[in-house]
């Protein structure tokens, strides 16, 4: 009779694990829309990105935060041709001068499959030669990619000094 009711209590767990993943998804989904339209909305050239790449990821809230020591996170929404295909998840961790908070939405373009594929089996690290471009009206139509990259953020509140190190590291999961 034990046996039998840990079973049901570990099922019953895993169905309501399952139930708020899923409400999570849904969720960044839908923040994963919401910050396209603003992205295009401050730069309607940006379009042209979203068609023409062969992949990107929209990650819609990033925390970034440091005193000396910083790091920042986010979880968005991968699209391969327009279509998604599964989550991302951003980790980022720097040293050197910095102090403050603040959020951010970010989106990263893939220009080809084996750039796209990297990003997929979890090899994609973006170091400092790898620089976030700042969206603005204009910025993409002198978007360049680098190793097959291309990455644009746009603020959306706190305040951050920074002159530090550090990279990106980013996981990939199906849908």
């Amino acid at each position: 009779m034990k046996k039998v009711t840990l079973t049901f209590f570990f099922a019953f767990m895993g169905i309501i694990a399952f139930a708020q993943n899923e409400k999570k998804d849904k969720q960044i989904e839908e923040d994963s829309q919401n910050a396209k339209a603003a992205f295009l909305k401050e730069d309607p050239g940006m379009q042209a990105l979203f068609d023409s790449s062969y992949g990107y990821i929209i990650l819609p809230n990033v925390g970034k935060g440091g005193f000396g020591i910083g790091g920042a996170a986010g979880s968005g929404v991968a699209f391969q041709g327009g279509t998604q295909v599964g989550y991302a998840k951003m980790t980022q961790v720097t040293i050197g001068f910095q102090a403050g908070g603040q959020a951010y939405s970010e989106v990263v373009f893939f220009e080809n499959e084996e750039a796209f594929d990297r990003f997929k089996s979890n090899n994609v690290e973006m170091s400092a030669q790898v620089s976030a471009v700042a969206a603005a009206s204009g910025a993409s139509a002198n978007a360049k990619y680098i190793d097959g990259v291309a990455v644009f953020t746009r603020t959306k509140g706190g305040l951050m000094y920074e002159a530090s190190v550090g990279g990106q590291q980013f996981k990939f999961r199906e849908k």
